[in-house]
Formats: C-alpha cells, structure tokens, sequence
C-alpha cells in the first residue's frame, strides 16, 4: 500500500516543482524589476538622508538659540553672553548646520524684560545642490530683582 502512494507524491512533487519554476518563460524577470527600480530606491534612500539632515540642522540651531537664551537671562549678565554661548555651541556641535557664521546667532533683550535669540544657516547637502534654509528663535524671561 505504501508503495502506490509514494509514485503519486512525487509527482505532486514535479508538479509543483514545475509549475511554481513556471518553466523558461520568466526567465531574466527579476533583473528587469530590479533595473526598473532601484532608481526610485536611490532617489527615496537620499530624500530621506537628506529630510534627516534638515531636521538635525533645525535640532541644532535651536539648541543654540536655547543656549544664547539660557546664558543671557541671569540677573546683571555681561553684553553679548548670550551669542558667545551660541557660537560656542555651534563651533562644538558639528556640521549639520552650515553657513551659521556668515549670519552669526543675535540675541536682543527687549525692554530689561525679554531676551530673543536667533540663528540661522543653511542645512547640510546630502544630495549635491540641495540645502534647505534653517532659521530658529528661542525666547526667555530676564531674572531680575523684585521687591517683595
């Protein structure tokens, strides 16, 4: 009884074999597609590097704008504490923002009240000829002295 049954098995097993080979007709297919569409790969693969390297440079401008605020807001602090924090953070922080220094961070302080730090660059081009403009602002309140 066993040996009826192993005939038909294998050749449900050269069936399939066969059928899922799909003979000679598609031969060469998979090259094609491939050819077909790696380009869409490569320009989808740099378009998200290249959103990423924006989303760093806007990370990094405001982180620097936050520090020019955080360095001018205390009680009495020197003139220009705040954009010599700013620079440091940007010389330090590497070069996923470009171009900040042609601009250099402003900080101005508003009535003795507010202080308003911003920069500006350029993002880092992934993709040659392609950059995104990047501006932050931070804003604080200044400490100061208040009579109880």
């Amino acid at each position: 009884m066993r040996r009826a049954a192993f005939p038909r098995w294998r050749r449900a097993v050269t069936a399939t074999r066969h059928h899922l080979a799909g003979g000679d007709r598609e031969r060469g297919a998979n090259p094609v597609e491939l050819a077909v569409m790696m380009p869409l790969i490569l320009v989808l693969l740099f378009a998200s590097i290249q959103i990423a390297a924006v989303f760093l440079a806007r990370s990094t401008a405001l982180h620097a704008a936050q520090s020019g605020v955080n360095a001018q807001r205390p009680y009495q602090a020197p003139d220009g504490a705040g954009v010599d924090s700013a620079t440091h953070f940007l010389q330090t922080a590497g070069g996923w923002l470009v171009g900040w220094d042609s601009t250099d961070p402003t900080c101005v302080i508003i009535d003795e009240v507010e202080v308003t730090c911003t920069v500006s660059g350029r993002s880092l081009s992934v993709v040659p000829g392609v950059d995104f403009a990047v501006r932050q602002t931070a804003h604080g309140t200044m400490e100061r002295v208040t009579d109880p």
